[in-house]
């Protein structure tokens, strides 16, 4: 029996976040979010954007998406540049799971309409808030 490539049917998963100091609980997640299909779309989001968010990196976009992309769970990175891009996301790249960290739960259910929705827990004891904290004391 012959399968044609175009016969085979990818499971497509998308995540986003801003990655900046990357830890374990970014790759953890990454793992786990990847384990959900057959590749993984990274959402990264802009300097740009993150400057909306009231965040600021201290890694630019470019330098955490070259980072992302050495990572062997993650397929693609795109850039986030704005809230209200994830259905679009979803639609453009035939999404079919969706996975983000659990402090997020319930604030993408409306993704449902569109595609599976997942919130993972969050590895404890370490975030990038938690790094600057340290290093700052």
């Amino acid at each position: 029996m012959h399968i044609k490539l175009s016969e085979v049917i990818m499971k497509k998963v998308i995540t986003y976040g801003t990655f900046d100091l990357l830890h374990k609980g970014h790759v953890r997640l990454l793992e786990r979010a990847a384990s959900y299909g057959d590749q993984l779309i990274v959402g990264l989001s802009s300097d740009e954007f993150n400057a909306i968010k009231g965040k600021k990196a201290y890694t630019s976009y470019e330098d955490r998406k070259y980072i992302l992309q050495a990572i062997k769970y993650v397929d693609k990175v795109i850039p986030e540049n704005s809230w209200d891009q994830k259905i679009k996301d979803v639609q453009e790249n035939s999404i079919d799971v969706f996975v983000m960290g659990d402090d997020w739960k319930g604030k993408f259910d409306f993704l449902k309409d569109y595609c599976e929705v997942i919130y993972l827990p969050r590895t404890e004891g370490i975030s990038t808030t938690k790094i600057k904290t340290d290093l700052h004391d």
